[in-house]
């Protein structure tokens, strides 16, 4: 009898880690704290699934109210520690489970002053981003999944502005996945921590927002399609960033922070960029390992991908999905998604 089931299961859940993800700790001036202690814990069964318009996952789209800070997370604010911050102070939200940011998208940083207590808001309120990222690398040869300033990362870092008035904050982190915006399931991977800033900052935050109501989705930055062959991501989701200081105003979007390069630790997987193929395992039969890379070819297409399908779940970005164009072949520029693992069964 054929017993792979073992095997399949946990490369499976690794995969998963990777493809989609969520924030569960703050760190605040280098000082990280622990797992949902100042960040409020969603209810989903699988907390690291993503929020769409179309076929979400879950019961949260975009338009309703728990877009805010994600899936039931308020019915856990009483139980979330608040940390006090000051303007100025280096923040980051990082992901759960050892992720890191594996889908091409870009990310932001927003803010949402309190009435009073922190613990009491469900974030109906105002809302302003005071970060953005989108593309660091050069695009000449096309846009490629690591030219997104956030790929490979597991956090996102940001600075309270300068002049943020004193009070207490909901700060909410997000990342977006472009690579099924082409079938208009772009994936929003986000969470709140809970703060409350000191200080005598007098500024004004703007342009304000509400969420929901901040995107529609077919915001030019939301409907992308990284399959079209496109040389560059001319967009922002949502508001321009406020620079801070003591007025109202607003500057261009944050400048792109240069990403680190990703070294994976042994051992580590990468599904969201890999394909999990596992066959049976026999009792008697070995198993190889075996790793292997795709070339830096100049143009990949679709078809080159139709065998590596093994986890559609996990691989859920290649072209080959669907075609925003009927009968034609998505193509892209340059390697998107190396393949690190595979498990071949060898009769000896």
């Amino acid at each position: 009898m054929k017993a792979f089931t073992t095997l399949s299961a946990l490369l499976s859940a690794a995969g998963l880690a990777q493809a989609h993800y969520t924030f569960d700790r703050l760190v605040v001036n280098g000082q990280e704290t622990r797992s949902w202690e100042y960040i409020r814990e969603n209810t989903r069964t699988e907390k690291y699934m993503p929020t769409k318009f179309k076929n979400t996952i879950g019961k949260v789209t975009p338009n309703d109210a728990d877009f805010r800070c994600n899936e039931g997370s308020f019915t856990n604010a009483g139980k979330t520690k608040v940390y006090e911050v000051a303007p100025g102070d280096e923040l980051s939200m990082i992901l759960a489970y050892g992720a890191r940011m594996e889908h091409p998208g870009p990310a932001q940083i927003y803010m949402s002053k309190a009435p009073g207590s922190v613990v009491q808001y469900e974030g109906e309120g105002d809302w302003f981003k005071i970060k953005d990222e989108t593309v660091c690398g050069s695009t000449a040869d096309g846009l490629q999944d690591t030219d997104w300033c956030t790929w490979g990362k597991d956090r996102l870092t940001f600075t309270i502005p300068d002049g943020t008035p004193a009070g207490e904050y909901l700060v909410r982190a997000e990342h977006v996945g472009l690579h099924r915006a082409h079938v208009d399931e772009t994936e929003f991977y986000y969470a709140c921590a809970q703060v409350k800033v000191s200080g005598s900052g007098n500024g004004t935050p703007s342009p304000l927002v509400k969420f929901p109501g901040a995107y529609k989705a077919t915001d030019p930055g939301i409907a992308f399609s990284i399959w079209a062959g496109k040389t560059e991501y001319p967009y922002h989701i949502g508001p321009d960033v406020w620079a801070g200081g003591s007025s109202g105003s607003t500057g261009n979007n944050s400048t792109p922070e240069q990403p680190d390069a990703p070294v994976p630790s042994p051992g580590q997987f990468f599904p969201s960029s890999s394909v999990l193929a596992a066959s049976s395992v026999s009792g008697g039969a070995p198993t190889t390992l075996a790793t292997s890379i795709t070339s830096s070819a100049p143009s990949v297409t679709a078809t080159e991908d139709e065998n590596l399908e093994a986890f559609p779940t996990v691989r859920d970005d290649g072209p080959g999905a669907s075609s925003p164009t009927p009968g034609a072949t998505p193509t892209y520029p340059g390697p998107r998604r190396p393949k690190i693992l595979e498990c071949v069964e060898r009769d000896e």
